[in-house]
């Protein structure tokens, strides 16, 4: 079985079921035995610890794919900028009189990239689309960048999502960030099936594509992650 130290969940567009495909790979590779620690860094829309909503956040998905206790400790450790507010992340932070720079951002991946033993896989998922702004000066392209560590592309099944993700791909492509692979995550009321959507997309790319059903378990087919 083969050892991915590390992935990047990075997004063709936002709401379109990173969180829900990070999940779900997640509990994937726990399945199998491995050793996984996943974090969404940046995190907006979070509710309070206290607040019923929570489990129901991005965050609090994290966790529970990864069997962890909620608490101040592992939410810090799963999600430490998080935003009440449901916006991009610079304009979430400066809503709560907050900032936010990259560097920051970067160093805290880093380290816990370092902290993983060799038998660890860490999983961190982005925020947005690609190209959506984390800071004043920032979009997730330059985080993911900086992170040095391949790409799994999320797409969903919506109308206009073959363009958004083969755009999304061609943009990694462009910037050299090695790309695992696409998964069509299932959109609710598209007018085709996730099927048909990776179909096309899966025409004009060389990675693999697969599909992620609403309520389904992370797919086969990609030779990275099996």
């Amino acid at each position: 079985m083969t050892h991915l130290p590390a992935l990047f969940v990075v997004g063709a567009g936002t709401e379109i079921g990173k969180t829900y495909t990070t999940a779900a790979l997640v509990r994937r590779l726990r399945g199998r035995g491995r050793r996984v620690r996943a974090c969404k860094p940046l995190a907006s829309g979070v509710p309070p610890l206290d607040h019923p909503d929570f489990a129901e956040s991005d965050t609090g998905r994290l966790l529970a794919a990864q069997e962890l206790a909620v608490t101040p400790q592992t939410v810090a450790a799963c999600s430490p900028w998080r935003f009440t507010a449901a916006l991009a992340p610079d304009i979430a932070a400066a809503r709560e009189g907050r900032s936010l720079a990259l560097t920051q951002l970067v160093d805290w991946c880093r380290s816990r990239l370092a902290e993983a033993d060799a038998s660890e896989t860490v999983v961190i998922e982005g925020v947005g689309g690609v190209m959506s702004p984390i800071t004043e000066a920032a979009t997730g392209l330059d985080w993911l960048k900086s992170q040095e560590i391949p790409a799994l592309l999320v797409s969903g099944s919506y109308l206009g999502a073959i363009s958004h993700a083969l755009t999304a791909a061609e943009t990694l492509r462009a910037h050299g960030v090695p790309l695992l692979g696409i998964v069509v995550s299932e959109s609710e009321g598209a007018p085709t099936s996730p099927e048909t959507v990776a179909g096309q997309i899966a025409r004009f790319i060389s990675v693999p594509v697969v599909c992620l059903r609403r309520g389904g378990d992370f797919p086969d087919g990609l030779a990275a992650l099996d």
